[in-house]
Parts: C-alpha cells; sequence; structure tokens
C-alpha cells in the first residue's frame, strides 16, 4: 500500500476501436482512488468511438502525460491497430519502466506483449485471444484476474472492475477498495451462468468463437509477426 500522502498520477490509454468497458469499467474504480489524478491519454486530442460507435474524448496526448504511477492499458478490437504502432508501443514500454502498477484488460495484454514486455510474466487476457500469450513469452494464466508483481491482468471486458478493484487495493488498502466497490454498488448477480467459455452452453460457445474468428486469425497472424520481431522463440499457439 502507498501512503495516503502519495499522490498518485493514473493514466488510461485511448485508442480507436477499443471496448469501451475495459476503459470505463476500471475508470469507475480508479478516478475515485484517493488523492490520485486520473487522465486518459491518446495519440491526439480528438474523439475516438469504441468498438460499437460511443464517442470518448482523451484528455491529452500521449506526449503531454507525465510520468504515470499506474499505467492502464485497456483492450478491444481496435487493439490489432495499435499492435505494429512503434510511437504507442514506445509509449507504453516508457511508461511500464516508470511506473509503480501496470494494468491491462482484455487484449490491453497482448499490447503489453508488442512492446516487448510480457517475458516470463504470468498474464491473461479475453479467452478468444488467450492461447495467443505463450506467443509473447508469458505464462498465461487462466483466472479472471492475474497478479504478477506489481502488474494486474483482468480477462474479458468486465473482468476489468475486478482487476481495478485488486489494484485500488494495493494502492490505498483493502478499506479504500471496499468502500469504492460498495459505492459502485457492485455485487454482480448475472441471470445466466455462461460467463466463460467452461461454463457457456457448447452451442454458445460455438456461435461465440464463429462470430471473432476473423479478428482472432488476424491477431495471431500479427502476434506471430510481432513476436518474430521481437526476436522471441516461436510458440505453437
Amino acid at each position: 500500500m502507498i501512503p495516503l500522502e502519495t499522490h498518485l498520477q493514473i493514466g488510461s490509454l485511448l485508442f480507436d476501436g477499443l471496448d469501451q468497458i475495459d476503459l470505463t469499467g476500471p475508470f469507475e474504480v480508479l478516478s475515485r482512488i484517493p488523492n490520485a489524478t486520473y487522465r486518459v491519454y491518446a495519440m491526439t486530442t480528438d474523439p475516438v468511438r469504441d468498438v460499437k460507435g460511443l464517442r470518448l474524448t482523451p484528455d491529452a496526448t500521449l506526449a503531454d502525460a507525465p510520468q504515470l504511477d499506474v499505467l492502464h492499458v485497456p483492450g478491444g478490437f481496435g487493439q490489432e491497430a495499435m499492435m505494429e504502432n512503434q510511437d504507442v508501443l514506445a509509449w507504453i514500454a516508457r511508461q511500464a519502466g516508470g511506473a509503480r502498477n501496470v494494468f491491462s484488460v482484455c487484449t490491453g495484454a497482448l499490447l503489453l506483449g508488442a512492446a516487448g514486455l510480457l517475458r516470463g510474466r504470468r498474464a491473461t487476457t479475453h479467452w478468444a485471444s488467450f492461447h495467443l500469450l505463450p506467443l509473447f513469452g508469458a505464462v498465461a494464466v487462466n483466472d479472471r484476474v492475474v497478479v504478477d508483481g506489481n502488474w494486474i491482468f483482468a480477462a474479458g471486458v468486465t473482468a476489468g472492475i475486478d482487476g481495478a478493484l485488486r489494484l485500488a487495493a494495493e494502492l490505498r488498502g483493502d478499506d479504500a477498495a471496499r468502500a469504492i466497490q460498495l459505492y459502485m454498488q457492485y455485487a454482480p448477480e448475472p441471470p445466466f451462468d455462461s460467463g466463460t467459455p467452461e461454463r457457456a452452453p457448447g452451442a454458445i460457445l460455438d456461435q461465440a468463437r464463429r462470430a471473432v474468428a476473423d479478428i482472432t486469425a488476424q491477431r495471431e497472424a500479427t502476434a506471430r509477426r510481432v513476436a518474430a520481431r521481437l526476436g522471441i522463440a516461436s510458440v505453437d499457439a
């Protein structure tokens, strides 16, 4: 836990085509951490749209970001376009190198991998891309939230809320995280037990896999290309 008198700079990466819950779910938690400044950074200050069209506006550009204490990297379909953007990857690597904590949600983990930061780390990501983590040298762990030292990885989409609460506890203590959870009234009681591949009915899982087959194949091709550029030994995914 970091002393309360220590002010924290918390920042999230924003890009076109991200999944807004990867950003806004953690935002609900991270923006309420005591004695902290939370801002959203993107390549430009122009608004972007999430994968379903929601309009989002960054606070500042990547170039204007201070050294962050907490770096939050979301995912979504738009992550694919960032995988070989050297300016974005360099920013991620630079910020991660000086941050107290790094937090990824969903396929944000693949961006950390593309920045060369996953070698030897225990990590997780969305179930459709989970098999790609070893391509970046990561140890894939099939849990909703995975903690590796000061790095926290959340699996798909809504898992970002769970990961952010874990991060809040790391930063300001369990009671601060509990207070944020209470304010949010975060006590999920989903009407169906179908939130993981292991629990979803087979027909639903097959349908979901078909729906993301194209982006999954594209992500694998990109992941293999990036891994080769990074000099990571080939792994059968």
